[in-house]
């Protein structure tokens, strides 16, 4: 076992300080100062179901209400929610000190709440984001009303960064799953389904002088082209999702203004449950035949990079240089593959993606031009979102594309895109068979050694590159655009930008 002072060395490189902060300042009167802002949905949430992935527009809806134990500040680095500080013991187990803070209704939240969150995620039928990591722990103790212990069987690294995740909001105990009582910023006042949502300030929340806001409207533009004219006329302060060939237009705005980052990158998945993608060789045969420039240049607009390797960007310690075209366009050797196993003159087969974000159907599109180059006759499947998101979870396509972060910027939040032992999710492939993949996760996540962890986390991905869980096709630049008078709100850095919403308590008129 690590000994006490290297986890904690490992704690201090990771999450900084973050148990000292502190909110400080009066209680500002939010109907009076902070206005309501109106922000630009790019879909109705398909649920509320805090702890189900179903896509960043639901995500955002949930940072306005829920909270997690810790969360990323608009730095990227880690920092106390519900939590107000944790670490690792001398035995290996995770203590959080939970700070005074109410659920929507007025009542406490305590460690009750925090263990019962926890043993409901960790269900094996539960469904849940988190389902396969939260299984690890192997008991929750609270010694107290602010005390949460968190044992597990071997020392888990990462641990804290699971619940800094959107999907994983504490919810208080008893209350369903898609409960909108949380304990964050805003509270959801009504609905009116598949067109808007409206939100007040929670008056009540622990952060002294936020939300800044006295409320948001939220209205579904799911056209990404009127989402733009709304925000050009003034009809909304803040938008999400600026599609690509419209950034240049917002950046050159008087009025307005672009906060753009790279992170995301778009990916292929497969159904694996059957062929002809249960055959690796397929799978990389996919990943050779498409060339990601184009990509890039259809979807969007040259503002993004081709993608042929793992989603690890070159700004990061554990970025390898020699994998960096391991799934370079090369369509002899796609066909060379494909007669290898056994389809030398290609096959017929579903590819699912979505017509309500241009840049899926733009790579969709791109992909079945490539492939039928190679003799892939990939059909398209175009629904609206909510319906790929349900296609996806239950394995209803040949072929995939998808478009996401990691969980964070490190290797260990690329487990919910590669890791094969999860419960079934649309974000991966479908019936994938991952066993050294999810080993070395597993690894990667008992080991707090830095040079360790680049060492296990380089074999993953070699193991990956061999295998293709996935296909990596491009990064791309995520873009948020808004009034020139709104302030405070960021776009969160590399593959962090969907987790954005956390900023809305900060966000303001100026």
């Amino acid at each position: 076992m690590t000994n006490g002072l290297n986890r904690r060395g490992f704690l201090a490189s990771t999450a900084a300080a973050a148990g000292t902060l502190a909110f400080l300042g009066p209680r500002r009167l939010h109907a009076q100062e902070g206005g309501t802002l109106r922000f630009a949905l790019s879909a109705y949430p398909p649920s509320f179901d805090a702890w189900a992935s179903t896509g960043t527009a639901a995500g955002t809806i949930k940072l306005m209400m829920h909270r997690g134990l810790v969360s990323y500040g608009p730095d990227g680095a880690l920092r106390g929610e519900l939590a107000e500080s944790w670490e690792a013991d001398d035995e290996g187990a995770w203590v959080f000190k939970l700070r005074e803070a109410t659920w929507h209704d007025g009542s406490p939240v305590t460690a009750a709440d925090v263990a019962w969150t926890v043993a409901e995620v960790a269900k094996p039928d539960s469904a849940a984001f988190r389902q396969g990591q939260l299984s690890l722990i192997t008991a929750v103790e609270t010694p107290d009303d602010r005390t949460v212990r968190m044992v597990t069987a071997e020392p888990l690294a990462v641990l804290p960064g699971w619940f800094a995740h959107y999907h994983m909001p504490i919810l208080k105990e008893g209350e369903p799953r898609d409960t909108t009582i949380g304990a964050g910023p805003f509270t959801l006042e009504s609905t009116e389904r598949g067109v808007s949502l409206s939100l007040k300030a929670f008056d009540g929340y622990y952060k002294e002088g936020l939300p800044k806001l006295a409320g948001i409207e939220a209205t579904v533009y799911a056209d990404e082209n009127l989402r733009v004219a709304a925000l050009e006329a003034g009809d909304v302060d803040l938008s999400e999702y600026v599609p690509w060939q419209a950034m240049a237009q917002v950046e050159e705005s008087d009025a307005l203004k672009l906060d753009s980052v790279d992170g995301p990158f778009m990916y292929l998945t497969f159904n694996a449950s059957r062929p002809p993608f249960d055959n690796p060789l397929v799978r990389r045969a996919v990943a050779h035949a498409i060339k990601r420039e184009d990509i890039v240049a259809a979807a969007f607009y040259n503002r993004g990079g081709a993608l042929a390797h793992l989603p690890i960007a070159e700004e990061s310690e554990f970025y390898n240089p020699e994998f960096a075209d391991a799934w370079a366009y090369d369509p002899e050797k796609a066909q060379a593959l494909l007669a290898e196993a056994g389809y030398p003159d290609g096959f017929d087969c579903t590819l699912l993606s979505t017509a309500q974000y241009g840049m899926h159907q733009s790579t969709a599109e791109v992909c079945q031009a490539y492939l039928s180059m190679v003799g892939i006759n990939a059909q398209l499947d175009l629904p609206e979102w909510s319906s790929r998101v349900q296609k996806g979870n239950e394995g209803s396509y040949d072929l995939a594309v998808m478009g996401t972060t990691a969980d964070n910027n490190d290797p260990d939040g690329l487990v919910n895109v590669l890791d094969g032992s999860l419960p079934e999710s649309f974000v991966r492939s479908y019936g994938i068979d991952t066993p050294e993949i999810s080993a070395l996760f597993a690894k990667g996540r008992a080991t707090f050694d830095p040079e360790e962890r680049r060492a296990i986390y380089r074999e993953m991905e070699q193991v990956a590159i061999d295998t293709a869980p996935i296909a990596g096709l491009a990064w791309r630049a995520q873009g948020y655009g808004m009034k020139s008078n709104v302030e405070g709100f960021t776009n969160m850095p590399g593959q962090l930008t969907f987790y954005s919403g956390i900023t809305l308590e900060e966000t303001f008129f100026g």
